[in-house]
């Protein structure tokens, strides 16, 4: 049976703010990005956003969840990205003041067309939009987030990958200045370093993110540029991506170094096969409490199925 007790992250049903209030929020925000209004804050929760020119895109209909949306106001507040806190309650807070620009991404390797990106060019030339995904966690906590940004394939087609690339290596930034959990744990292999199969990466759901909740993404969630893999657990979704590297064998990953047992390099999300300290065949809903069955795949079998 479920428990009664208030978690932290419970808010009473006046609180969560309503899908329509969302988008009417949305659509004004991204009016003031189209009008180029660039030094403005805006909040979110209580962290004040630089709003940057970053295209929001219109929903995609094509990925809708299936679940209603969790409220913002949780899932800001409820994030694993362990360079700025372990604790996932305490990483909105730590992350707030994280400078995300200037700001680069190198795509390199086994292409014919290595290039280093600012991020705002980046951003202006890719094609944008919104798509609601299912999160999973290892974990077995879950979440729906709508991400905006724009399909990994559409840069890695214009880097070309050589008839050599086999994989794609993808690396996250490390500040120990800005980012207080590098220097707490300074045993883990920094930076974090994530993988993906060249198929894997040029299937149509995966997704660089660059904005949420119709607004840019803030540190909390991976910014300014986020991988999202919906049919597997969150942690192969690397965050504030600094390198793109197309390989031809499978990379080593960050989890996978340390906890081969635990974090295989596929990492799909599958009901039959149990994390070694706790079954996968259910999970949380991570604001309602809600105890739902596991979806193989995260239920995006007809677009990934194929690939196994």
């Amino acid at each position: 049976m479920a428990s009664t007790s208030k978690r932290p992250w419970d808010l009473a049903e006046r609180h969560v703010t309503p899908e329509q209030v969302y988008r009417s929020r949305r659509a004004f925000i991204r009016q003031l990005a189209l009008g180029g209004i660039g030094a403005l804050g805006l909040g979110c929760e209580e962290n004040a956003l630089p709003l940057h020119s970053v295209p929001l895109g219109e929903r995609n209909e094509r990925f809708l969840s299936g679940r209603p949306l969790t409220p913002e106001s949780i899932a800001s507040r409820y994030n694993n990205f362990y360079e700025f806190s372990t604790d996932k309650e305490d990483v909105a807070d730590v992350a707030a003041g994280f400078r995300t620009r200037p700001w680069t991404i190198e795509v390199v390797g086994e292409v014919a067309r290595p290039r280093t990106y600012d991020i705002d060019a980046l951003l202006q030339r890719m094609p944008t939009d919104e798509r609601v995904y299912r999160l999973r966690c290892v974990e077995a906590w879950a979440m729906v987030v709508p991400w905006s940004g724009f399909p990994l394939r559409a840069l890695l087609q214009e880097a070309q990958p050589t008839s050599d690339a086999r994989y794609v290596r993808f690396v996250s930034a490390v500040d120990e200045a800005q980012m207080p959990g590098v220097r707490a744990a300074d045993w883990y292999p920094w930076p974090y370093h994530e993988g993906l199969r060249l198929d894997e990466a040029m299937n149509e759901l995966t997704f660089i993110a660059t904005g949420v909740y119709g607004h840019p993404l803030p540190p909390q969630h991976g910014a300014p540029l986020r991988l999202v893999v919906p049919w597997k657990y969150g942690f192969k979704s690397a965050k504030s991506l600094v390198r793109i590297e197309l390989v031809r064998a499978e990379p080593p990953t960050f989890w996978h170094r340390m906890f081969p047992q635990e974090y295989g390099f596929t990492a799909n999300v599958d009901p039959e096969v149990p994390h070694p300290r706790w079954s996968q065949a259910t999970e949380r809903m991570i604001d309602s409490g809600a105890e739902v069955p596991t979806r193989l795949f995260n239920g995006y079998g007809e677009w990934v199925s194929g690939l196994y």
